[in-house]
């Protein structure tokens, strides 16, 4: 089974002025939610205050001097204290500033006075001051703020939705910096004031957004498999997650993207699958690829749906490796999934072709051990298309060559109907390749279809595979010459001399 690195997603909230700013944070949120299916990247969200223009939000940030002014007026001043706290959220943008700021006697301290005062909007403006440290990379960040937290989370069960969301966002900043900051928030409860919080908030889909945010970023931390994911797969997270899969047609997708890449956590961690699967994890993962693929194969394919194809395909490729096929056919049982995989491997072959690899590796693990996903890829005639996909690199052709293997190995009748789909001269053409695994998996196949069918023999040896296999016998050591030999030994030698039969 492939395991596949968890990777962190950094973006940034769209402001509300200027269009073509907010065209421009869009692609860039894309690009790094992108990039999260390939490596790691740190995970951040700033979001910008709603009473702020464009054009204030890209000013320069303030300066260390600044700050200290500011946090001295603080201390002193009664009724302008909200708008220095303001003033001191924008300042504290400056990564300098915030080393400035957390450096000052007492001044966390001071702000969490302030946090959990009486005067709502010095609470608001204090929150965002401790959102601004929050984005910060700086390894001492983190845990300077450590004594707002036990007021952050008390607050995600408070009836005002943009400072609940603040409160999510920051304390989902602050968790991949600091063990003691993790151990803290698990400690205080986080994983059930979560729960409560999307249980109550349910149809608030920014908050649920918010919420799917900071549980993937606890999910990704080292020390998820031993302490967090038993305490999440022992909540009523499971569900309240597989609720929001589904993308609103008004809200669009980012919720359902970010409950996925939890699933997608859970699913890779090993730690107790079948609880996953009882809550009907795959066949509502299966279900939705099902309904995107078809979209997709019509040429409705909206724009980032495909940054919800990878943990929708990521989960259903690690839960079908969790048992036997047997246990799980009942979970998977609609053969369209089959057609969805193909269409999205075709289509986004030349703008993705690592997705294309992904809906293969699901097909592989499909295919593996059951009979009847394989004669459904035959029945349904989809094994030219996958055909089609072997001159391409990059993974895709090992995938796919597994996946023909898996059919090859099923059933003799299943060898006839590859060959008669057009197996043999693609596999004279990967034979002839550089990768030494391409070959050695083509070998494979071939293999099963000759040593299976006498008439396959025939066939491969009028289309020159027997100079082909001398080749690859002469010039190759190891697994492949030895397969080589094999063949040449064993099956197609002994049919050389035989009549002529035409194949049917």
């Amino acid at each position: 089974m492939w395991r596949l690195n968890t990777v962190r997603h950094k973006s940034v909230r769209q402001g509300r002025d200027l269009e073509s700013l907010k065209l421009k944070r869009r692609e860039h949120e894309k690009v790094l939610r992108q990039a999260r299916r390939d490596r790691q990247l740190v995970s951040k969200r700033l979001l910008l205050n709603e009473d702020e223009e464009e054009e204030e939000g890209c000013m320069d940030t303030g300066s260390g001097d600044e700050v200290v002014e500011l946090f001295h007026k603080l201390k002193l001043s009664g009724e302008e204290k909200e708008a220095h706290l303001k003033a001191l959220s924008k300042a504290l943008r400056n990564p300098s500033a915030q080393l400035t700021f957390i450096k000052q006697e007492n001044s966390i301290h001071f702000l969490v006075g302030l946090l959990s005062g009486s005067n709502a909007q010095c609470r608001l403006k204090a929150v965002q001051c401790f959102h601004e440290l929050s984005h910060s990379h700086h390894p001492n960040i983190a845990p300077a703020c450590l004594p707002a937290t036990p007021y952050l989370l008390t607050y995600l069960s408070g009836q005002s939705t943009k400072f609940t969301e603040l409160c999510l966002y920051t304390l989902g900043n602050l968790c991949p910096d600091s063990d003691v900051v993790r151990e803290k928030l698990l400690a205080q409860g986080i994983i059930s004031t979560l729960e409560n919080c999307i249980k109550n908030q349910k149809h608030n889909l920014a908050l649920v957004e918010a919420v799917g945010f900071n549980l993937s970023q606890l999910l990704q931390a080292k020390e998820a498999k031993e302490k967090i994911i038993p305490m999440v797969l022992a909540s009523d997270l499971p569900p309240l997650l597989l609720s929001v899969l589904t993308p609103d047609p008004q809200f669009g997708l980012a919720p359902a993207i970010e409950c996925a890449w939890c699933m997608h956590y859970l699913t890779c961690s090993s730690v107790d699958n079948s609880v996953l699967l009882a809550h009907g994890v795959l066949s509502q993962c299966s279900a939705l690829l099902v309904s995107l693929g078809g979209a997709v194969a019509q040429g409705n394919n909206e724009e980032g749906m495909e940054l919800l194809m990878w943990p929708l395909l990521r989960c259903v490729g690690n839960l079908l490796s969790s048992g036997p096929m047997d246990d799980l056919s009942t979970q998977v049982a609609d053969v369209r999934l089959l057609a969805a995989l193909c269409a999205l491997a075709q289509v986004y072959l030349p703008t993705q072709p690592a997705l294309a690899r992904e809906s293969v590796w699901v097909l592989n693990n499909l295919t593996a051990n059951s009979f009847e996903f394989c004669s459904a890829l035959l029945v349904l005639n989809l094994v030219p298309g996958l055909i089609q996909l072997l001159p391409f690199s990059q993974g895709i052709n090992t995938m796919v060559l597994r996946v023909l293997a898996n059919i090859a190995h099923k059933k003799k009748q299943c060898c006839v109907q590859l060959v008669q789909a057009g197996l043999l001269p693609a596999l004279c053409a990967t034979l002839r390749m550089a990768d030494p695994e391409i070959v050695t998996l083509s070998l494979e196949v071939l293999f099963m279809l000759v040593a299976g069918t006498p008439q396959v023999a025939e066939e491969f040896m009028k289309q020159n595979g027997l100079s082909l296999l001398e080749a690859i016998q002469y010039n190759s050591e190891g697994e492949k010459r030895q397969r080589a030999t094999h063949l040449l030994e064993q099956h197609l030698c002994s049919h050389h001399m035989v009549d002529n039969v035409p194949f049917q």
